[in-house]
């Protein structure tokens, strides 16, 4: 079985699990994991090779190495050594700052380089000169000078949505080049448990910053339980903003359990018994936007409407009227109706359930998006490998 190498610099923040998902369900491919750096355990019974774990040398001189490859393209010839093992024929890389970084590594092992854009990598604009202000704009500078090589050097792009597509041809990459791919979710994981009755909770997944407009669902959500008291809002996930959205919630009085990070089991455990998803994402200052938002298809498949903002690639995870409902972006009084609407209509919220069910099942199951995924490595391959 040929092997990929799936690159990700940071093997992996706990919100990537659609990366593993992705590669685990490769049928005719076999995947390796590759990074410079091991962020969490997430990955560590895969087949993963951490670049700086592989150097022979002392802590200082492993960071100067890294610092060498992701400044200046430098490649450590171990690397290259290590990576040959596995005689691969192919690099598939997530984001498009992580396709750059690698380039250099791919034209070593002389591999043809797939990436996958996913939000931010295709929506940030280079900043100009005079807004350079800390070193986390030097930094952005940095993963957008990465992501403008890929653009002209990648031998294939991969977007996971239309809305993506569309933001890499205004930067200026071929059409020819890109390909919409949606990557599909594990049904067989997101799936309803029939026994478990719903309660009146909303429920929000997902990482909490600016982008992810949760500080609107919490203002909805003090008119919604003004309305319907007995309603919950259970908020999943953790971030720079928790801080602020808590202390939003608690002069709002909106009755809210903010639980933090938990595992894809206790994320379908709360799918299981909320009555609706709200995810109310926004496009942030920065330009980061959502590109199409897989946790929109997982509660489509456990059965659960889901009431958003129509931005970014959230109208092509959720169909407006048929699967959920989708108010214009910060619109907060719609938002609010939206979600009591739902809530006062289990009618609807049955329709709802079983179109969201289907539409996933039709357009994003992994199994199936997989094959199609593997159909463009084999194009790849056989044309520039």
């Amino acid at each position: 079985m040929p092997t990929v190498l799936i690159y990700r610099d940071q093997l992996l923040p706990y919100s990537e699990t659609f990366i593993p998902a992705q590669g685990g369900s490769l049928s005719r491919y076999g995947p390796v994991y590759v990074g410079t750096r091991r962020l969490t355990a997430y990955l560590e019974h895969q087949n993963t090779i951490i670049l700086g774990e592989t150097l022979a040398l002392g802590r200082p001189f492993r960071r100067l190495w890294q610092g060498l490859y992701k400044f200046g393209g430098a490649v450590h010839p171990q690397w290259v050594r290590v990576l040959k093992q596995h005689t691969p024929v192919l690099m598939h890389a997530h984001f498009g700052s992580d396709g750059g970084l690698v380039l250099p590594l791919c034209q070593q092992l002389n591999l043809p380089l797939v990436v996958t854009f996913h939000g931010y990598d295709a929506t940030w604009d280079t900043p100009a000169w005079t807004t350079i202000r800390d070193q986390g704009d030097v930094f952005r500078l940095l993963l957008l000078y990465k992501r403008d090589q890929v653009l002209s050097k990648a031998h294939r792009i991969i977007a996971v949505s239309e809305f993506i597509r569309h933001q890499l041809l205004l930067r200026g990459a071929a059409d020819d080049k890109i390909v919409v791919h949606y990557i599909g979710i594990d049904r067989q994981r997101f799936q309803p448990r029939l026994d478990q009755e719903r309660e009146p909770i909303v429920l929000f997944v997902g990482r909490l910053v600016e982008k992810k407009g949760v500080d609107y669902l919490v203002r909805a959500m003090a008119s919604v339980q003004g309305q319907i008291p007995q309603v919950q809002l259970v908020i999943i996930g953790d971030g720079a903003l928790r801080s602020h959205l808590q202390t939003l919630a608690h002069q709002l009085s909106v009755r809210v359990q903010f639980l933090g990070k938990q595992s894809p089991d206790q994320v379908c455990y709360w799918m299981n018994r909320a009555q609706v998803f709200c995810g109310p994402s926004i496009i942030a200052r920065s330009g980061d936007a959502e590109g199409f938002g897989m946790v929109f298809a997982e509660a489509q498949a456990m059965g659960l409407p889901v009431v958003s903002f129509a931005t970014g690639g959230i109208p092509e995870a959720v169909i407006h009227g048929e699967t959920g409902l989708l108010a214009p972006e910060k619109d907060t009084e719609q938002l609010t109706q939206d979600l009591i609407r739902l809530l006062e209509d289990a009618d609807l919220r049955q329709k709802f359930a079983l179109a969201g069910q289907a539409h996933v099942a039709t357009n994003f199951d992994l199994s199936k998006n997989t094959r199609q995924l593997e159909m463009i490595y084999d194009e790849v391959v056989d044309r520039y490998g």
